[in-house]
Formats: structure tokens, C-alpha cells, sequence
């Protein structure tokens, strides 16, 4: 073949490779536009609806002014409900998701045939909100703070662990397989080699969730499962725009204070 025959092959392979390169782009810009037109439809986004609904937010903004403080020891109380709810949840929780995260980690899980079963089981918790948890509870253990533990617990349980058993995955295992090869069985193994590894991370993940579950279970009163949530939907009930605004700014104070807490502790941890 000649040189000639050569360079006309390569400019063939080229032209054949960019045609190929901007037809793939075209596909995949043509799915992504015809995915969010279908998303725009499904969603029924009318911007006219809210060109018409914001001068009622503003008058009732305007009613929310000033806020009422009569009501400050029942909402603190509330509060206090919430945070305790998120605490004993994400506590039961983590307590729960650590021997799971072992399962559920391939590379030093115990029981192989157990990894795949323990992930769809992680996966089907995750899958299922706190909200939708804690509205199934109020009808089973009834209405109060107690629904909204159980809702933070199983969803967090999901969360928690995947987290943990991700980390496991990725963590270096030379000083697990060294202290293995002494003899020593697996849990010991883990509580020596392991543990002492991941325990910093797996603290600042237990604080991230207790942090988001603070916020998140600030909404579980809406199904009656308690805490600051209840007086914030009886509010919405009532159209009591001032006690709505204190309730709001009263939860946006605890959670920003929360939040720089758990900043905090997390730096110190890693």
C-alpha cells in the first residue's frame, strides 16, 4: 500500500471516528433534553402559578411579624422532643449498623453467602424515608414521639450501614491480614486491626446522621409522631402566621447551633 493509499485510510479512520464521537453526543443530548421535557410535564412546573401564588406568600409573611413568645416553654419542650427522637434513633441505629456493615463488606465479611441478602436489606431501608416509616408506626404503636424513633432508627439503620460497610471496602487491610496471619480469628482481628482504623470516620459519619436526623425529624409531627413537627402543622392548620414564624425561626436556631456542634466535633475527630 502506498503512502498515499495510507494517509487517505487514516483521514477515513478519522472522519468515521469524529461522525461516530458527534453521533453518540447528539443520542445522548437528545435523551437528556427529551428526559427533562418529560420531567418538566410530569413535575406540572407552571411558572404562571407562581407569578400568581407569591404576592400570598408575602401577605403572609407580612402576618408573621411580629413573632409570639407566650407559647416559648410548650415549644422548647417540642424541641426538646425532636432532638431526643433524632438522638435515640441515630444511636439505635449506628448500634445497629455496625456488626451489619461487617456483613455487608465484602472483603471481610464472614459469611459470603450473606453479603448480597444483607445489602438488598440495607438498600430496602435506605429506599424507605424516615416520614414513611414513622406514618406505618403512628398506626402501630400509636401517635407520639415514640413512632418517630423507630421511622429515624430503621431508615438510618439502612443509611448508616452502607456507609460503614463502603469505608470497610476501601480500607487498606495489611494490618488486618497481619494480625490474621498470627493466628488470631477474624473478630479479633477486627477489634485490633480494624476498628482503630475506621473508628474516627465511622464517628464523624454517627454525628452526620444524628445531625441530619435532627433536621429531618423536625417534619415527623406532621403524621403525629411528635416532636416541634406537631405544633408547626397545628400552626399551618390554624393559619397562625406568627406562631409559624417563631416556630420556624426557634428550629432554624437549634439546628444552626446543632450543626456547628457537629462541625466542631467532627475536625476534632478526624
Amino acid at each position: 500500500m502506498t503512502q498515499a493509499e495510507l494517509a487517505l485510510e487514516k483521514i477515513d479512520v478519522r472522519d468515521h471516528s469524529f461522525w461516530s464521537r458527534r453521533i453518540r453526543l447528539s443520542l445522548v443530548a437528545f435523551c437528556v433534553i427529551a428526559f427533562y421535557a418529560a420531567s418538566w410535564t410530569l413535575a406540572k412546573v407552571d411558572l404562571g402559578k407562581l407569578v400568581v401564588g407569591l404576592p400570598k406568600l408575602w401577605f403572609w409573611l407580612a402576618q408573621a411579624w411580629p413573632p409570639v413568645w407566650e407559647e416559648l416553654p410548650l415549644f422548647l419542650l417540642r424541641i426538646g422532643e425532636t432532638i431526643a427522637m433524632a438522638a435515640i434513633g441515630t444511636t439505635f441505629a449506628v448500634a445497629l449498623a455496625l456488626p451489619m456493615s461487617i456483613l455487608a463488606s465484602r472483603n471481610i465479611t464472614p459469611f459470603p453467602k450473606l453479603y448480597q441478602p444483607v445489602r438488598w436489606f440495607l438498600n430496602a431501608l435506605r429506599g424507605i424515608d424516615a416520614f414513611v416509616f414513622a406514618l406505618l408506626f403512628v398506626a402501630a404503636v400509636g401517635l407520639g414521639p415514640f413512632a418517630g424513633v423507630i421511622g429515624i432508627a430503621l431508615h438510618t439503620w439502612g443509611s448508616a450501614a452502607k456507609f460503614f460497610a463502603d469505608h470497610l471496602e476501601n480500607t487498606n487491610l495489611a494490618a488486618f491480614d497481619a494480625v490474621r496471619t498470627t493466628g488470631a480469628n477474624r473478630f479479633t482481628a477486627i477489634m485490633y486491626a480494624l476498628v482503630p482504623d475506621v473508628l474516627p470516620v465511622f464517628a464523624s459519619t454517627a454525628l452526620f446522621w444524628l445531625e441530619f436526623n435532627v433536621r429531618a425529624s423536625t417534619v415527623l409531627g406532621v403524621v403525629g409522631a411528635g416532636g416541634i413537627g406537631q405544633e408547626l402543622k397545628n400552626s399551618m392548620d390554624l393559619l397562625d402566621f406568627a406562631r409559624l414564624f417563631t416556630i420556624i425561626a426557634l428550629i432554624l436556631i437549634v439546628v444552626t447551633a446543632l450543626d456547628q456542634l457537629s462541625a466542631w466535633l467532627r475536625r476534632k475527630l478526624v
